[in-house]
Order: structure tokens, then C-alpha cells, then sequence
């Protein structure tokens, strides 16, 4: 069943109880506008609020998960509080009680990889790939990046490749532990709505409170983190460097990302 509503995003709402968001902007590789953003904020809420929704899938229309900020519509836009950017966000994906699953189903960038990261479970097919690129546009990764990446791979790693904008493979991502699986025999769309729909014929409260307590790690390194990343991601968007820093990471983020 089509849910309407929302502009950018459709949610279908399985009988299995499984509940698939679908980023809808595949020309730009579901890249994320103002408007977008608060539709993401506002689904999560909205799902965790409807009791027959058991566990969710997130993925991307067309050929990429999500390519991250539309830089073109939000340089027109106007700037979020410093606070607000990402922090909502974050926090109503983190507070989602139902199992949250990625099924990353090529490109996942910036924003985009943020999205991934923090769900539950992710899997990604073969051509997918990740990166936070905030550093290529002259931007802090003050989305959720910092906090992330850190907890999935150690912090010497994550800073490699938050100070980079270098890209990691699917199979790269699966090795260091930072996703799940790489889906390579079928649709990553529908193994990871099979595995949702095996999570919500579970036990609900053992699985709500199991992944309850695990989050509060995550949540504990939110709180630390996220107010100070994304203000200082506010403050380097409206720099003037930040021009001069996306012409001079161009060529250097084209060598990283074809090797």
C-alpha cells in the first residue's frame, strides 16, 4: 500500500508489517534538498508513531542510495539553525524503536552515507560505495559523520577518511565491519526487506529493548558530539573559503574516488 504526503520520499507499508522508505529523487542520485531533509526528519517519527509498523527498510530510487546535499539548491536556500541541521534528524533515527535497515543500493555520500550508517543493520550491493565528503566542499562532517564513522572503524581510520572525502567499496565497508553484508547473488532492495520482515515476525519487545540498550552507546557519542560538529559545519558552509576549498579538492577527490 502507497503512502502519500511526502514530496520526496514514498513509504510502503507491507502486510508483513515492514515499512519501505524510499529516497525519490533519482535523477540527482536522491540528493537532498531543504525540503527533503525535513520530509527525513518527519518519516521517522511518523513510522515509529504507527503501531503496525514493525521494522523499516531505507533505501534510494534508481541507481544510487543518496548522493547527499543538493549543493546547488542549498546554496540557495536558507541556513538552518546551526543545531537543527542534523540534530533532529539523527535523533529521530536513533529513536525509531523498530528495527531500522539500509539496503545501499549504490552511492551513499555525505548525508547519504550518514543515512546509511545510522540505521541498525545495512546492506549494500556490490556497486555501492561510501564516503562523507563534507571536507571536498569546504564543509566540517557535522551531519552525524564524526559521530559515526568513529564508533564503526576506530578513530584513526575515520579521520583518514572524514579529512579525505575518500571512498570506500561495499566490499572495503563489509571487511572493516562497517556494514553488514555485501548482497551480491540478489536485489539488496528485497534481502533487505526479507530480513526486515524476518526481524518483525520476532519477538517485538526483546528486539525493541535489545536494540534500546545497544543505541545508547551511539546516542551517548551524539550528545558529545553532534551540537559542536554541526555548528561548526554551519559556520565553514557560510565561509567564503568554502568555494576556494571545493576547486581545490576536486582533482584530488576525482584520484581517491577511481582507485
Amino acid at each position: 500500500m502507497q503512502q502519500h504526503g511526502y514530496k520526496y520520499l514514498i513509504i510502503e507499508k507491507r502486510a508483513s508489517g515492514v515499512a519501505v522508505v524510499t529516497m525519490n529523487r533519482p535523477e540527482i542520485l536522491n540528493a537532498i534538498n531543504w525540503d527533503m531533509h525535513e520530509e527525513l526528519e518527519q518519516v521517522f517519527v511518523d513510522l515509529d508513531k504507527d503501531k503496525s509498523v514493525r521494522a523499516i527498510v531505507l533505501t534510494g530510487a534508481g541507481r544510487g542510495f543518496c548522493s547527499g546535499g543538493d549543493q546547488k539548491s542549498l546554496d540557495k536556500g536558507k541556513l538552518p539553525s546551526p543545531t537543527r541541521s542534523g540534530r533532529h534528524l539523527i535523533r529521530n533515527m536513533l529513536e525509531v524503536e523498530v528495527p531500522l535497515i539500509a539496503a545501499v543500493n549504490g552511492v551513499a555520500v555525505g548525508l547519504g552515507a550518514t543515512l546509511a550508517l545510522f540505521c541498525d543493520v545495512i546492506f549494500a550491493n556490490p556497486t555501492a560505495r561510501f564516503a562523507d565528503t563534507h571536507v571536498t566542499a569546504g564543509v566540517v562532517a557535522g551531519d552525524g559523520g564524526a559521530v559515526i564513522w568513529p564508533l564503526l572503524m576506530g578513530p584513526v581510520r575515520a579521520k583518514h577518511y572524514l579529512m579525505t572525502g575518500e571512498f570506500i567499496s561495499a566490499e572495503k565497508a563489509a571487511s572493516m565491519g562497517m556494514i553488514n553484508e555485501v548482497i551480491s547473488n540478489r536485489d539488496v532492495r528485497d534481502a533487505a526487506i526479507e530480513y526486515a520482515e524476518m526481524l518483525a515476525g520476532g519477538p517485538q519487545e526483546s528486539i525493541i529493548w535489545t536494540k534500546y540498550s545497544v543505541n545508547k552507546i551511539i546516542k551517548q557519542y551524539a550528545h558529545l558530539l553532534l551540537d559542536t560538529s554541526a555548528a561548526l559545519e554551519m559556520l565553514t558552509f557560510a565561509s567564503p573559503e568554502r568555494r576556494e576549498a571545493v576547486a581545490a579538492f576536486a582533482e584530488k577527490r576525482k584520484r581517491f574516488a577511481e582507485r
